[in-house]
């Protein structure tokens, strides 16, 4: 998923599909979510999660039951292991290290997230009301539904989650996960809509709850496994570089990046 046409996006595995978000110009062999049945205007509150909602409206029917739907952002890409600590040195590349299809995470599990991140300083719900404001999230978890409030409280008094939406997982469970997630959602946009907080730094604080509820729901309702991820920095989003050469490909670049995140 991407807000920009980046050149290295164009450099990464064919299996890797590029998605446009937003109402801007994406090239023809990509996705986009401004067409069919859509809420793109509302990218800049939801941010991927406009995405998802395009896929779940328009593109299931591309998928059998037997495959795997999944998320990555054009900052962040998964890894094919899971990592304990940073990569300090590392021969290969970071293309070469990129998440393989044959891996046998797929066959142990079904669904993937992030290896979680851990807060040790604060719990979850206190977390986000101190960076969001107060009562924001707390008030939001009335409006999920029974079968998940409780639980969802029980979650966010917790310590960790995988962060940035991005998971894997079988058609049949993303429906499901569409399903509860935008029930849930769309309230908290109408409340925070109502209450004037969507704007400046709070403008995409709907995304940021689902951040809080995808790892919440799949921990909840499916098999996990983890896996790590890396951070492109702005030496690989160049376009002068991305347009001469592959950065993904140069020896030694997957020791640039942190895996497992604590604060």
């Amino acid at each position: 998923m991407s807000v920009k046409n980046l050149k290295i996006i164009e450099k990464l595995p064919n299996y890797i599909v590029p998605f446009g978000l937003g109402n801007f110009e994406y090239p023809n062999n990509w996705l986009k979510e401004n067409s069919g049945e859509n809420i793109s205007h509302l990218n800049k509150f939801f941010g991927e999660a406009s995405g998802m909602y395009w896929l779940w409206k328009n593109y299931m029917s591309n998928f059998k039951k037997d495959e795997w739907i999944g998320f990555c952002q054009y900052r962040r890409l998964w890894l094919n292991d899971l990592f304990e600590s940073k990569q300090k040195t590392n021969i290969s590349s970071l293309y070469s290290n990129l998440l393989n299809p044959n891996n046998e995470i797929f066959s142990e599990c079904n669904a993937i997230l992030l290896q979680p991140t851990i807060i040790s300083r604060r719990n979850l719900n206190s977390e986000f009301e101190s960076i969001y404001g107060d009562n924001t999230i707390s008030k939001c978890v009335d409006f999920v539904d029974e079968k998940n409030k409780n639980d969802f409280k029980e979650f966010l008094k917790g310590h960790k989650m995988s962060i940035c939406n991005m998971f894997i997982t079988k058609p049949d469970i993303f429906i499901s996960y569409c399903e509860d997630m935008f029930h849930w959602i769309e309230k908290c946009f109408d409340y925070c809509s109502k209450k004037n907080l969507l704007k400046g730094n709070n403008t995409r604080l709907p995304v940021f709850m689902v951040e809080r509820f995808t790892s919440f729901w799949f921990e909840k309702y499916t098999n996990v496994k983890y896996l790590s991820f890396a951070r492109l920095g702005n030496f690989f989003l160049s376009e002068k570089t991305n347009k001469i050469i592959n950065p993904l490909k140069i020896p030694l670049t997957f020791r640039m990046y942190p895996t497992i995140h604590r604060y």
